[in-house]
């Protein structure tokens, strides 16, 4: 009985020692130089101001309002 589960056995710790080697493993680290980012932005953007018929009168009218 021994002699069956001893290949058992031999087959199991080889098993667990192939998978312990086969672990995967993730190492993170910081730079040892700044991390320099050069962005050109062009933002651009359009206002549109509806005005009723009487306000626009009215702002006509009184131009010294504002």
């Amino acid at each position: 009985m021994i002699r069956d589960t001893f290949p058992a056995k031999v087959s199991a710790v080889a098993a667990m020692a192939f998978l312990t080697a086969c672990t995967p493993r993730v190492e993170l680290a910081a730079p040892q130089e700044p991390i320099t980012i050069n962005l050109n932005v062009k933002i651009d953007h359009e206002v549109r101001v509806k005005v009723e018929k009487d306000l626009e009168d009215i702002l006509s009218k009184e131009s010294g309002l504002f």
